[in-house]
C-alpha cells in the first residue's frame, strides 16, 4: 500500500509503514544462516543409525520412522526459511556467504539432504511404498551430491581467492565443506542395490570411491592444519568448543563408507572379478580398524575439551548440534564395521554410541525448539 505527502509545493511519495508484526516475521529470517541445517542432519542421523542398528525390534523402528519424518520436516521447513533469508535480506545473505566462518557451514544443506534421502531408503518405505521411497531417495541423494561436489570446490575457492588472509586460522569448521562428498559416497552405498545391474551400478561404486578419495584426502589434510592449529594457538573460543566435534564425522562417515562400498563390491565385481570384490572388502575392514584407533583418540580429546568449555560457562548455541551429526556418523561406522568382521563387541559399541547419540539429540533439540519459540535462535542484536 502506498499513501502521498504534501509539504509545501512539493509531493512525495512514501512506502506505507510495515506493521510491527510484519517487520518481525521478516527478521525472523534474517539470520536463517546455513548452519541450521545442521538441525536437520543432526536429526537426521539419529533416524537413519537407529535403521542400521545391529539390534533391532518394533519399538524402534516405529521411532526411528517419527523421527525421519521430524527430519524431513525440517528440511522443508529449513530450506523454505533459507530462501526467505535471501529473498528478503539479500545484503545480509550475501554477508554470511563471504564471511570466512560461515561460508564453511554451506557444506550444511548437501549434508542434510543426503541423510533425510538415506533415511528416505531406509524407512520412507512404510509411508510412501517401496517405489515412491527409492524415488524420493535417488533424488535426494543426486541434488546433495550435486550441491556437496559444488561446496568442495567453491568453498575453498573463495577462501584462497580472498583479498585478506591475515586473520585466516584453521578451524574444525574448515571440514563442513569438505565431508559432503564422504556422505555421498556412504549414502551411495545404500543407493547401489536399486541401481541396474552392469554399467550403472560399475559407474556408481566407482563414483562413491572417487568421492571417498577426494573427502578423505582433502579432510585429513584440513585435520593436520586444526590439529595443529590446537597445539599451537590453544582452543578456540568457548562458544565454538562443540565444533571439535566435527572432526568425527569425516572419520565415522569414512569408516561407513569404506565398510559398506566394500560389502556392495561382490554385487559388482562377480566371476572373474570377484577377487577385487574381496580386496576392497578387506580394505573396508583393514582401514576401519586403523581409523577407528585415530576415532577413539579424537574422541576422547573432543570430550575432555567439551568439559574444559563447559568449566568455563560454555552457553547453547547451534554450534551444539555438533554433538549430534559426528556421534551418528560413528554409530553408521561402528555397525558396518562390526557387519563386515561379523564382531559382536564393536556391534554392541555401536549401540552405545547410539545411547550417547540419542541423549545428545535430545537435549539439543529440546533447547533448539526453546530457543526458537523464545525467540533467542532468531533475532540477534
Amino acid at each position: 500500500m502506498i499513501r502521498t505527502a504534501h509539504a509545501e509545493d512539493m509531493t512525495v511519495t512514501v512506502p506505507a509503514p510495515i506493521s510491527t508484526e510484519t517487520a518481525t516475521r521478516r527478521q525472523a529470517f534474517e539470520h536463517i544462516t546455513p548452519n541450521w541445517f545442521a538441525a536437520v542432519m543432526g536429526t537426521g542421523i539419529v533416524a537413519t543409525a537407529a535403521a542400521t542398528l545391529p539390534v533391532q525390534f518394533r519399538a524402534l523402528h516405529v521411532f526411528a520412522v517419527a523421527v525421519w519424518i521430524c527430519a524431513a520436516a525440517a528440511l522443508v521447513v529449513m530450506s523454505g526459511a533459507f530462501a526467505m533469508h535471501w529473498i528478503a535480506h539479500r545484503d545480509r545473505a550475501v554477508a554470511y556467504a563471504r564471511h570466512p566462518v560461515m561460508m564453511q557451514f554451506y557444506g550444511a544443506p548437501p549434508m542434510a539432504l543426503l541423510t533425510v534421502g538415506a533415511g528416505a531408503g531406509l524407512l520412507g518405505a512404510d509411508l510412501l511404498g517401496a517405489t515412491a521411497s527409492t524415488a524420493l531417495f535417488a533424488i535426494l541423494w543426486a541434488t546433495g551430491t550435486l550441491a556437496g561436489l559444488l561446496t568442495s570446490v567453491a568453498v575453498p575457492y573463495r577462501m584462497i581467492t580472498a583479498s585478506d588472509h591475515r586473520d585466516v586460522t584453521a578451524l574444525p569448521a574448515w571440514l563442513m565443506p569438505v565431508v559432503p562428498p564422504m556422505v555421498s559416497a556412504s549414502t551411495g552405498a545404500l543407493l547401489l542395490p536399486h541401481v541396474p545391474d552392469g554399467q550403472w551400478r560399475l559407474a556408481l561404486l566407482c563414483a562413491c570411491y572417487a568421492m571417498f578419495g577426494l573427502s578423505l584426502i582433502v579432510g585429513m589434510l584440513t585435520m593436520t592444519l586444526i590439529y595443529g592449529r590446537l597445539l599451537h594457538g590453544g582452543l578456540p573460543p568457548i562458544d565454538a568448543a562443540p565444533t571439535l566435534w566435527i572432526t568425527l564425522g569425516l572419520i565415522g562417515q569414512s569408516i561407513t563408507a569404506a565398510n559398506l562400498l566394500g560389502t556392495d563390491a561382490s554385487m559388482v565385481f562377480i566371476g572373474s572379478q570377484a577377487s577385487i570384490a574381496v580386496g576392497l572388502h578387506v580394505f573396508g575392514i583393514g582401514y576401519g580398524l586403523i581409523m577407528g584407533g585415530f576415532g577413539t583418540l579424537m574422541f576422547a580429546l573432543a570430550a575432555a575439551l567439551t568439559v574444559h568449555a563447559a568449566r568455563r560457562n560454555l552457553g547453547f548455541s547451534l554450534t551444539w548440534w555438533s554433538f549430534t551429526f559426528p556421534i551418528g556418523t560413528c554409530v553408521t561406522g561402528a555397525t558396518a564395521l562390526g557387519t563386515a568382521l561379523d564382531f559382536g563387541a564393536v556391534h554392541a559399541l555401536a549401540v552405545v554410541l547410539y545411547a550417547v547419540l540419542l541423549a545428545a539429540w535430545v537435549t539439543v533439540a529440546t533447547r533448539t525448539v526453546r530457543g526458537v519459540l523464545r525467540g533467542t535462535l532468531l533475532y540477534r542484536n
